[in-house]
């Protein structure tokens, strides 16, 4: 089985795309864990928060840093990456599957960010990338004083 990144440029992957907003629209989103990782054609990705940061995890074997292009706009976090092919001269691949070529994907975050503050690393494979929740989007102690009492 050959398993390919998606290409957004393909006719037929831009078909693909209309095709499931049509169907999200009507049906709802399909879980990720409904769609084996081949059929995303992108790597898995774990996302989660705490009171004061947004995590977002995924898996990039092989890639470096300058093959990788991350950006916040408003509450979407968008990920490219560009995976070269190392097709090689003068031998027979008898299985391919590792991906090759780019792919974009779009995460709508669970809070707002404060992008500026925005920080990304590849260690061993694994890209993480941490989005601090912005000021407004973080949970508030709020002190409770004595009312006072009249006589």
């Amino acid at each position: 089985m050959l398993t390919r990144y998606r290409n957004p440029l393909l006719p037929v992957h831009q078909l693909r795309d209309e095709m499931d907003r049509l169907l999200t629209g009507v049906f709802g989103q399909t879980p990720d864990w409904a769609m084996p990782e081949a059929w995303r054609g992108q790597p898995a990705v774990n996302v989660w928060e705490s009171d004061n940061a947004v995590m977002v995890e995924t898996e990039v074997p092989g890639l470096k840093s300058d093959q990788l292009e991350i950006s916040v706009i408003g509450d979407e976090l968008t990920l490219k990456v560009q995976r070269p092919d190392l097709e090689q001269e003068g031998v027979t691949y008898h299985r391919r599957e590792r991906p090759v070529g780019s792919f974009s994907r779009v995460l709508r975050l669970p809070a707002e960010v404060n992008a500026e503050g925005v920080r990304a690393e590849l260690h061993d494979g694994v890209l993480s990338i941490s989005l601090p929740k912005a000021e407004n989007a973080r949970p508030r102690k709020i002190e409770v004083t004595m009312a006072k009492q009249e006589p």
